[in-house]
């Protein structure tokens, strides 16, 4: 008999693949995208004390659509401008299981334009 899983479940299991092989450190710390249908949230983890140095999301930022390519460039572009606040110059993408296309790419890409290494 094949279970069959749920979407949220076959990610979880592609992140814990990924995340086995890939930790933030102090000096380079985790950039983390989690994207809902509605919403898409963002945080930079040193791994090594297990706390969150930055975040930005959409809800954060207010904005009235969370869920498309335009609130993703925005997220990256406010959390390389936290990221420059708190003196972090690069970081390890951690795409969250999701494929690097749409909203994670177009998250990565604006942060990589306003400045921050990853």
């Amino acid at each position: 008999m094949i279970r069959k899983e749920s979407r949220n479940k076959a990610r979880q299991i592609r992140h814990a693949r990924v995340r086995k092989n890939l930790s933030g450190t102090s000096v380079k710390p985790r950039l983390n995208v989690f994207r809902s249908n509605a919403e898409i949230y963002a945080q930079v983890i040193d791994d090594e004390t297990g706390k969150t140095l930055v975040s930005s999301s959409s809800r954060a930022l207010k904005l009235s659509n969370g869920g498309n390519i335009e609130a993703a460039k925005l997220v990256g572009e406010d959390i390389a401008k936290k990221c420059k606040a708190a003196k972090i110059k690069s970081v390890v993408f951690d795409r969250g299981g999701y494929l690097y296309h749409g909203r994670v790419s177009a998250l990565a890409d604006a942060a990589r334009d306003a400045g921050l290494e990853i």
